[in-house]
């Protein structure tokens, strides 16, 4: 199965024009988030996330007040003891952690705040929602991270 991920993301790095091609052929396409939610479903029925975690090695989420207020309160510490232990202030003004990969990214690729994990990592990689078109350019990049995304492309090009 590592294998086959390892391969999903070498795909998306030497494929990068392709990609893009395709996207923007798909972008034309009024159906284009029912066919990409139905493939997300599809391939994340096949794909453990738990047997790759790169998202979670390479791929810092931003972190809103909500985020910090629930991990907090779920760690038992303060906000600002939070904000001090975990997170910098990045180019953007945004809160993300201090370094990669996430410090609660377990050896064995769980969670440890799993149920109250930040809202960008709930969403991530956002293939199952309404608007895909707006997302074309972060999709590109998440395919790169993520061999799901790179699987959901792949099968993308066998849709006309």
């Amino acid at each position: 199965m590592i294998d086959s991920l390892t391969n999903d993301l070498k795909w998306a790095e030497s494929n990068r024009k392709k990609i893009k091609k395709l996207l923007d052929k798909h972008g034309k396409n009024k159906r284009v988030d029912q066919v990409i939610n139905d493939l997300h479903h599809d391939v994340f029925a096949e794909v453990d996330c738990l047997s790759c975690g790169n998202c979670c090695r390479t791929t810092g989420p931003l972190l809103t007040s909500k985020d910090i207020e629930r991990l907090s309160k779920h760690l038992k510490t303060s906000e600002s003891a939070f904000v001090t232990d975990y997170l910098r202030i990045d180019e953007d003004r945004d809160f993300v952690f201090k370094s990669m990969p996430c410090p609660f990214l377990g050896e064995d690729n769980y969670c440890s705040v799993y149920e109250h994990r930040p809202k960008a990592c709930r969403a991530f990689p956002h293939t199952d929602v309404k608007g895909q078109v707006n997302l074309f350019s972060l999709t590109r990049k998440n395919a790169r991270i993520c061999p799901a995304v790179s699987r959901i492309l792949q099968q993308l090009e066998n849709v006309t």
